[in-house]
């Protein structure tokens, strides 16, 4: 007789019984071999993994979908990184869309060759630091660079690659607030940034050392200096370096305990405000010679109203300023910090290039935009919205190796890029990953150089707001320009500064042996 019949209890309740009893086995077992119940954990750490290659479909996955990977791994390589049967992406039923605008005509002849912009040369079509009259300014020779990370967020050998990479391609790297290394001296140019911890530019106190800075940027291809006021993965917080990455290498380049926590301050101790921010930007630029910018995400919008009143008031002002979206990725952040503090990039750089536009400073200061501008239709509205440069962090991370596993902030990437742990890095083999640094790069410029080319455009920097619509599904589109509030005129550069990239960029083309275009044109 069933055990429910003995009990003279209704078969629902018997099926309860039933599960309370498995229940009970289940912790039974559990108890005698206790290592299964951690199996739960090991499926939980092999997540991200598991949906990356298993259960999402191509445009799930985050922060980096199925198909941005791929077309990153495959640029990289240097394969194939075209897509076949079309687009499946839900084009009809998504609200936010991206949709560019080609142009039938325009004034610009078309290329011939079979490969034509593969090669081409893209600089910025600002001269950085010209405006103010630095004594080193110079026009880059890449409107696409190298983000800044940090050596110690990252492996030696990735940020070797990357420097690498960064040469092949005519790149500058960003060192990130970390300090500048050996691994930054392998060809690479440079943009020194310089955090809160003073890291590499510091004495024994922890405080600012004029005279060190001055020794490391002479000492290396330093091109410029950016002051890091926030980044946009966790906006209001220092730099994280936790205790596991912090090796006795790190210590002496940062000067710092080894094995410790390396969190910087949230705000700088050599200024306090507007005014002597500018006085310490100035202090830099005379002093070295070199253009002098800030990095921000954006939040409160009232410094940018009273840096830009101070810059059209006073003969100081900075050279360039780089907007970090909410978007943007670190190795380590507080949750709520990295999902829900500042805005992100498009309504961020939108809304504080509007406050420089209505001031009349659009055109003394180079606009460098950041967060996941790393693929091409994200960087084309980023130029169009008025950046001159962008700058590109994790997706040169997939060039040499990561495959987002999430694991930056444990000291266990499995891949070597965002570990200090010797065994993992040995696997990263710098002169293969340098060159797939520099093919990514080549690679997204020449897709941007074709939309601007579709559009009807000579360089990247003259596509404009009315060239890009953002669409809510197939309900209505509007213009970046509608989206953003922008006037005429906004998110281009001054007249003579078109003229002169498309005198750089029309510049008769010379073909290649090998079928590729490239550019004439010099810096």
């Amino acid at each position: 007789m069933g055990r429910s019949k003995m009990l003279g209890i209704p078969a629902a309740a018997a099926a309860a019984v039933g599960a309370y009893d498995l229940v009970q086995k289940r912790h039974s077992l559990l108890r005698n071999f206790p290592i299964l119940g951690h199996g739960r954990y090991l499926l939980e750490s092999l997540g991200p993994e598991l949906r990356q290659y298993i259960t999402t479909n191509n445009n799930e996955e985050r922060p980096f979908n199925r198909d941005q990977r791929r077309w990153i791994y495959a640029s990289s390589k240097n394969v194939t990184n075209t897509f076949g049967f079309g687009s499946d992406n839900d084009i009809e039923y998504t609200d936010g869309y991206t949709i560019i605008k080609h142009r039938t005509f325009s004034d610009l002849p078309p290329s011939s060759a079979p490969h034509g912009g593969d090669k081409v040369s893209l600089p910025s079509a600002k001269v950085l630091g010209a405006a103010r009259g630095r004594t080193r300014a110079f026009r880059p020779e890449s409107f696409v660079n190298i983000s800044a990370m940090s050596f110690g967020s990252l492996s030696g050998a990735a940020v070797e690659a990357l420097n690498r990479g960064a040469g092949t391609a005519g790149c500058l790297q960003n060192t990130g607030e970390g300090g500048l290394t050996t691994y930054h001296r392998n060809s690479g140019e440079l943009i020194f940034q310089i955090g809160t911890g003073y890291f590499g530019c510091r004495d024994e106190d922890g405080h600012f050392d004029l005279a060190r800075l001055k020794r490391v940027v002479e000492s290396a291809p330093v091109r410029a200096l950016e002051i890091k006021l926030s980044q946009g993965a966790k906006p209001g917080l220092g730099g994280l370096l936790p205790g596991a990455k912090v090796t006795p290498e790190i210590a002496e380049v940062r000067g710092i305990p080894v094995g410790k926590d390396c969190v910087s301050p949230s705000r700088h101790t050599e200024f306090h405000d507007i005014d002597s921010l500018l006085d310490w930007v100035e202090l830099l630029a005379a002093e070295t010679g070199l253009p002098v910018g800030i990095k921000s995400a954006v939040g409160d919008t009232t410094f940018w109203d009273e840096l830009t009143r101070q810059m059209s008031e006073t003969d100081r002002g900075v050279d360039f300023v780089t907007i970090d979206g909410g978007e943007g990725g670190t190795g380590a952040a507080p949750l709520v910090f990295a999902d829900a503090v500042s805005l992100p990039f498009r309504s961020g750089f939108a809304r504080v290039y509007a406050t420089f536009a209505e001031a009349g400073l659009t055109d003394d200061v180079t606009f460098i935009g950041a967060g996941k501008l790393g693929l091409p239709d994200n960087a084309v509205v980023a130029m169009a919205l008025g950046c001159d440069m962008v700058n590109v962090a994790r997706e040169p991370m997939f060039s040499i190796g990561c495959i987002q596993a999430q694991k930056c902030h444990t000291d266990r990437c499995p891949t070597g890029v965002a570990t200090q742990n010797r065994w993992l890095t040995r696997g990263l083999d710098v002169p293969t990953k340098a060159d797939r640094v520099a093919d990514y790069i080549e690679a997204l410029r020449r897709d941007v150089f074709k939309i601007a080319q579709a559009t009807g455009v000579a360089h990247p920097g003259l596509i404009t707001v009315d060239d890009i619509e953002i669409a809510d599904g197939n309900r209505r589109a509007v213009t970046l320009r509608e989206l953003y509030g922008y006037r005429d005129g906004w998110g281009l550069p001054s007249q003579t500064v078109r003229e002169e990239i498309t005198r750089l960029m029309t510049v008769k083309a010379v073909t290649t042996p090998g079928g590729a275009e490239r550019s004439t044109a010099t810096s």
